[in-house]
């Protein structure tokens, strides 16, 4: 019996169901590097964030044609150039882009888009093309690629319950981690230790020492986590929302110098069809604010020139408003990349073309795997073109 029908048809799987979602689906370890690596954080907009209401085109009449009531106005932009201005709701990132820390890259994309949620995502989450059903993240792959013979879950971190199925490869995954003192209580049952005691002595029987090395990696992986997250406490204030404490892990579990090289959070809310206006600027000046406490952290303690931060969203909105002052779901869309490394700051490319549009949605300008491929290649050192599974040009954005 292989290993994957073990785990779903033997008697000690029934008892797993009450397993918490944090385990690992394979067990990994530290990458190679110098102390601190190069370190890369990737944001996930969930809910597909309204590009144009992010990058304000504030002096484009199509603009203001197609959302007479959703288009901001001239005046509340914070404007950064004579066409364009971000959102109200994005200052603190706004004080980030005048350091020169961030580079907007526009109308990002890929060919033959998909509006759902779920699909498009699994295409950001997997860099496959829109036809293509994969099973794996290019995160995952990466840590396949790079992570042989290496002996400890945790070298990719998510700050949530659950894995995303971008940091899931075939025989390496990411760790998926609420709170440090939660991760440890959970670890800590007694129900996980007697399972783990049970399985201790078979482990020549294939399928229980699998099961057996998965429980004591998780129960390491706590008690390590656990303590690295006290090695450093940040003396930055980061916003009192899960978004923004799950920033301040992060900022604390990379100055103590933990052995991961990748870290991925999410802020959701972002699927706005309806009464968009309020509701998104809330979430971007979350999302900004948390950012500016991450990166004030990061250069107090040295580390900003050695992160990047990845920030995107399945995709965007329509041009036009909706009848519900919202907009549904589009294409194209922004990605944001923050660090003390840029090549390019500011806007990498042209703002979208309001006049040439596909069937109302923005076209793409970048392929989102161009961006993957220059991160894998330049910034982690790795093989783009193994892990995508094909050549994509890179580009000179670090």
């Amino acid at each position: 019996m292989k290993r994957r029908a073990f785990i779903k048809t033997s008697a000690l799987a029934t008892t797993s169901l009450f397993l918490p979602s944090f385990l690992p689906a394979s067990i990994g370890g530290p990458l190679r590097g110098s102390r601190f690596g190069k370190i890369l954080v990737v944001i996930q907009l969930s809910g597909g964030n309204d590009g144009l209401n992010t990058i304000v085109p504030y002096r484009n009449d199509i603009y203001y044609q197609n959302r007479p009531r959703l288009g901001l106005p001239a005046s509340e932009v914070l404007r950064v150039s004579d066409e364009l201005g971000f959102n109200p709701g994005l200052q603190a990132l706004r004080e980030l882009y005048d350091e020169g820390l961030v580079s907007i890259l526009s109308s990002v994309g890929y060919p033959n888009p998909d509006r759902s949620h779920f699909r498009s995502m699994d295409i950001w989450h997997t860099g496959s093309g829109s036809a293509d059903y994969w099973s794996t993240g290019w995160l995952g792959r990466y840590l396949d690629s790079e992570c042989e013979g290496c002996a400890n879950p945790y070298h990719a971190l998510e700050l949530d319950d659950s894995l995303s199925l971008a940091l899931k490869g075939y025989e390496h995954s990411g760790f998926a981690m609420g709170k440090p003192e939660q991760l440890k209580r959970t670890a800590d049952n007694r129900f996980l230790k007697a399972v783990e005691e049970a399985s201790r002595g078979h482990e020549q029987e294939e399928q229980v020492a699998y099961l057996y090395k998965v429980m004591a990696n998780t129960h390491s992986s706590a008690d390590y986590l656990y303590a690295q997250s006290k090695v450093k406490q940040s003396r930055v204030t980061f916003p009192i929302t899960p978004f923004g404490q799950g920033l301040k892990q992060v900022a604390e579990l990379i100055t103590a110098d933990t052995a991961t090289r990748v870290y991925y959070i999410s802020l959701t809310g972002f699927d706005t069809h309806v009464n968009q206006k309020g509701r998104q600027e809330r979430l971007l000046k979350e999302y900004a604010e948390g950012v500016k406490a991450l990166v004030t952290d990061l250069k107090q303690n040295g580390l900003l020139e050695d992160t990047l931060i990845l920030t995107f969203s399945e995709f965007g909105r329509r041009v036009k408003q909706n009848a519900s002052n919202g907009t549904d779901h589009g294409t194209a869309n922004n990605v944001f990349l923050l660090g003390g490394s840029l090549h390019k700051p500011g806007f990498f490319n042209p703002a979208p073309n309001l006049l040439d549009l596909d069937e109302g949605d923005l076209k793409y300008q970048i392929d989102f795997r161009n961006i993957y491929a220059t991160i894998l290649d330049k910034w982690l050192e790795a093989d783009a073109k193994g892990i995508l599974q094909g050549r994509y040009e890179g580009l000179p954005i670090i």
